[in-house]
């Protein structure tokens, strides 16, 4: 299993009470699977990201990647959140090659290695252009980018297209399984529209808030690529309208309260 999330529980303090963001949550996610994670606020979701990203420690459980423990960053997860935080002294091209230099790599390695990434992002005619000069699609798109060219085995992303305008979301959503598709990695992406987490993913995780735990796992069983007709198609209004209902009409109870048996990420590859 790529990730393995083992009973994480996560309290702050609120003044003289204690706040429980997270309680036993347990969650694997299998190499190469596109997870997204959708909830109301308060649930829980950025602090998973966060620790499994080592930003945050639990207070009690683990957290696992490759079957180590997470006990801080590292390069093997890239983390994407949703301000683009590009050196804005920097161009697209350096932006990307960044990390690839703070790692020892060679010139003409960055070279290579950020322009592979900058052309499979659509942004080879702006290379040399400062962040000021592109649109907000277009900066998230050269941070996947430098994500991508450090070559991590995990994308750790917290609602990345949450600030752009519906066209804008809309495409980078196609572009960016169009890159997972040729440069594969295990994706946990955090969003609060059910539409994106559908169709996206290959579970949508469904979490509940106070506390902050797994509500439902629903898979995703469609074939990729996916493109704006599967959209429109019977198959995803009824997988739109089971997340949605376990977003919006939740009763209290988590599937492992009701019993319910969680679907293995194996059966949801696609």
């Amino acid at each position: 299993m790529k990730i393995s999330v083992q009973s994480v529980t996560k309290t702050f303090a609120l003044g003289k009470d204690m706040f429980t963001a997270l309680d036993e949550v347990s969650l694997d996610i299998a190499d190469n699977e596109f997870i997204t994670v959708v909830g109301p606020s308060g649930c829980g979701k950025s602090t998973l990201l966060n620790i499994l990203a080592g930003l945050e420690e639990p207070t009690s459980g683990r957290a696992l990647v490759d079957g180590v423990p997470v006990s801080g960053p590292g390069p093997e997860r890239g983390v994407i959140f949703q301000q683009y935080a590009l050196f804005p002294w920097l161009t697209v091209r350096k932006n990307v090659e960044f990390g690839l230099k703070t790692a020892g790599a060679g010139k003409a390695e960055r070279r290579e290695r950020a322009q592979h990434f900058i052309d499979l992002v659509g942004l080879g005619e702006f290379a040399d252009a400062l962040p000021k000069m592109l649109s907000g699609g277009m900066r998230q798109r050269c941070a996947i980018a430098r994500a991508y060219a450090v070559n991590p085995s995990i994308l750790l992303m917290d609602e990345p297209f949450g600030a752009l305008d519906a066209l804008t979301r809309v495409k980078l959503q196609e572009q960016l399984l169009d890159t997972w598709s040729q440069e594969q990695r295990t994706v946990m992406f955090i969003t609060h529209d059910v539409d994106e987490a559908v169709f996206l993913a290959n579970r949508v995780i469904v979490m509940a808030a106070r506390p902050g735990r797994i509500y439902d796992v629903i898979d995703v069983d469609l074939p990729y690529p996916r493109s704006e007709d599967f959209r429109l198609s019977p198959e995803f209004a009824v997988l739109r309208n089971r997340v949605w209902h376990s977003v919006y009409h939740q009763d209290g109870r988590s599937s492992a309260d009701s019993g319910t048996s969680l679907p293995s990420p194996a059966t949801a590859r696609s």
